[in-house]
């Protein structure tokens, strides 16, 4: 994908007054968020699941602390948080009109919307909200389904597969107002081009903008929709695309037995490689099946946002003292 595309995107006025290169502009200055990964995959100690599990697995034993979550990403100077509205299983986290594979599902002990629990936590504390899609791709596997049963690959076919993905994410964008920012996994021009996927995009709300991040680990980081995306890789040096580095903060994406945080200087110096190459850092943490965010990163967190404050005040310029007279 070249330059022409985005330059498309550029003809597009998003919110009144505002162009989509403002609207990314804005983004590179959110600088370091949140990414949550916490969904089916959390109960049954994979990545990626396969098939169909049952809505009674995922159960927390109680009501998510969501705020709790918000604390943590506060705790840590960040200002987005990006949570797995429907990953791999195909399990909806919100009550979706297009399927019954949710958290609301007569079976699914939790019985509470958590996208909007999600939202409110994090837009209470200040914080701007993303929302991640997986989008079924050619490359998946049958084992892995992607998609609610209500549109099982297996009975059909790619375009109906595209058809009910756009309606599930023109939903979450038209139920959530507050969501600035779609999330878009393995959604490239396999799926569909380009100027289609930007023109879907603009459709949703004048206010959203959209990252895919490539099957192709070849093309990760090349522009595709509004915000570039590089997973456990860092952009070339000479970049200019508005990108985001996605890293995790624990070993794994998804919670699993021995998950443990990984350094807070660590992460400083992935967010100023980030930083330095026009980039976002979307740092995950996968929360436990309790749906809380274990202990040696909440401190790993915290940890970070004093690091920052620290570079802060040594990067601040004070004016030079003013000498006495005799």
């Amino acid at each position: 994908m070249g330059t022409s595309t985005v330059a498309g995107a550029e003809k597009v006025n998003a919110v009144p007054g505002k162009s989509v290169k403002q609207l990314q502009e804005e983004f590179l200055k959110l600088k370091f968020g949140m990414f949550i990964h916490y969904n089916m995959a959390t109960y049954k100690g994979v990545q990626w699941v396969a098939g169909y599990h049952s809505p009674a697995d995922f159960n927390p034993g109680g009501k998510v602390d969501t705020d709790a979550w918000a604390d943590a990403a506060v705790s840590a100077g960040m200002t987005y948080g990006v949570l797995t509205a429907k990953h791999v299983a195909g399990f909806c986290l919100w009550d979706s009109q297009y399927t019954t594979y949710d958290v609301m599902n007569p079976n699914c002990p939790y019985q509470q919307d958590l996208v909007a629990q999600f939202i409110r936590s994090f837009k209470s504390r200040g914080l701007k909200v993303g929302l991640y899609y997986c989008w079924r791709h050619p490359g998946f596997k049958k084992e892995f389904k992607v998609l609610p049963p209500e549109c099982d690959p297996a009975t059909h076919s790619p375009k109906e597969q595209i058809e009910f993905q756009k309606k599930q994410i023109a939903e979450l964008a038209e139920r959530y107002p507050d969501v600035f920012y779609i999330w878009n996994d393995a959604l490239d021009d396999r799926i569909m081009p380009a100027a289609e996927a930007l023109a879907f995009v603009r459709s949703l709300r004048p206010d959203i903008l959209a990252s895919s991040n490539w099957w192709s680990w070849g093309r990760k980081g090349t522009p595709y929709l509004d915000i570039a995306v590089k997973e456990l890789r860092d952009f070339p040096e000479d970049n200019t695309a508005p990108g985001e580095t996605c890293w995790k903060l624990e070993q794994k994406w998804f919670w699993n037995e021995g998950s443990r945080a990984g350094s807070a200087k660590g992460v400083m110096g992935r967010m100023a490689t980030a930083h330095s190459r026009n980039s976002n850092l979307l740092l995950n943490v996968g929360p436990d099946r309790q749906g809380k965010i274990i202990e040696s990163s909440i401190k790993a967190l915290a940890e970070i946002g004093k690091l920052r404050d620290s570079k802060a005040d040594r990067e601040t310029v004070r004016p030079p003292q003013a000498k006495e007279g005799n």
